[in-house]
């Protein structure tokens, strides 16, 4: 199957924009966004860093604690850092010019920093650049799905550890911290609060680990994911305590399978709402329509959750180089949940799947 991905870069895609509406400038400052362009997240927040770019070059603010690490990990804009006490928009004056219409990013910037800007600059005008950059964001380039399938990697391989370590007896906060540890042996960072529920806790789609021990008979079910270089990863797995019953089984069976349709309906040209009623069929026919209640998968790259969403009947057409999770569900009150989770990219003529760990209702032995 060949690969399909984006072929420009993103500073040279946000530039072409520029230059289609004549814009002489664009400040982002959504640390995502800022990440996707040069290479460089940093957190917490609470300072002010920003991007400008310009159609002859680029400026990335940064507070001087950052300066050295964006200096090694920058190469397409210049770094430049302003000290607690000091006034960073005398660097984002400088950066932007004299531009009349300003790019900016209306979901993220407060309205003071937007005031601040049109006084400093005199700019006339504020242009919405976030929604293009989302959309720029949809398309992965190659470099990104390299780390994503490093990041996949990594959580395939942290599973794996994690289930052979499991036993009856420890709590789901002991097996939340054991993935945490794995992940960071093997050289990743958590891409998201490890979600681990067993029991009637599994029917509980976001439930959080709790003290709660694993007992014989229980469904266990692990969420979670490595992160590589800001690229996420997002998997889920299932297990059991002792010898799984019948019901254990048909469930489980049942998830799989719709599982597996779903991926198969994943091609350039259906849309989200396919790929989700394709998993949603098999679900129905099975008896159990009522107990899957979201959206079959989301969205992945630097965040866990972005574009696309898989809702039911949702219209976005699949492009080659989206990414994005498949995790169809069952959640039965007072019995438990299945939900097994893979991360996809769109190739031509189907796509690939990125996470490979062992799909089956793994066994955790009871004493």
């Amino acid at each position: 199957m060949s690969k399909s991905v984006a072929t420009t870069t993103p500073l040279a895609d946000i530039r072409e924009w520029m230059a289609n509406r004549h814009l002489g400038a664009a400040y982002i400052t959504h640390p995502v966004s800022i990440a996707y362009v040069t290479g460089f997240y940093a957190e917490p927040f609470e300072r002010l860093m920003a991007l400008v770019v310009r159609p002859d070059g680029g400026t990335l603010i940064v507070p001087a604690i950052e300066r050295q690490k964006a200096a090694a990990q920058v190469t397409n804009a210049e770094v430049v850092a302003w000290r607690d006490g000091e006034d960073p928009y005398a660097l984002v004056s400088t950066a932007l010019g004299g531009s009349s219409e300003i790019a900016v990013e209306k979901g993220h910037l407060s309205l003071r920093a937007a005031e601040v800007i049109t006084s400093r600059t005199g700019a006339s005008e504020l242009v919405d650049v976030g929604e293009e950059i989302r959309r720029f964001r949809l398309i992965k380039h190659e470099d990104e799905i390299d780390k994503l399938l490093r990041a996949a990697a990594i959580t395939d391989a942290a599973g794996d550890e994690v289930f052979s370590r499991m036993r009856a007896g420890q709590s789901e906060v002991d097996v939340a911290l054991m993935i945490g540890s794995v992940i960071g042996k093997l050289g990743g960072t958590l891409s998201f609060e490890t979600l681990v529920q067993s029991g009637p806790n599994s029917a509980l789609p976001h439930g959080k680990p709790s003290s709660r021990n694993l007992e014989p008979g229980d469904f266990v079910l692990l969420d979670f994911g490595a992160a590589f270089q800001g690229y996420k990863a997002d998997t889920t797995r299932m297990a059991v305590v002792g010898d799984p019953s019948a019901r254990h089984v048909e469930i489980h069976d049942l998830v799989l399978a719709a599982h597996d349709a779903a991926i198969a309906a994943v091609r350039p040209g259906v849309t989200t709402g396919d790929v989700d009623a394709a998993a949603r069929r098999v679900i129905e026919a099975g008896g159990h329509g009522e107990r899957f209640f979201h959206r079959v998968g989301h969205g992945i790259g630097l965040e866990g959750h972005e574009d696309p969403s898989l809702d039911p009947g949702s219209r976005m057409i699949l492009e080659a180089g989206m990414v994005f999770t498949i995790e169809p569900g069952i959640y039965i009150p007072g019995f438990g949940g299945v939900r097994i989770e893979d991360d996809v990219v769109v190739e031509a003529g189907g796509c690939r799947v990125l996470t490979k760990a062992d799909r089956s209702l793994r066994v955790i032995t009871a004493h």
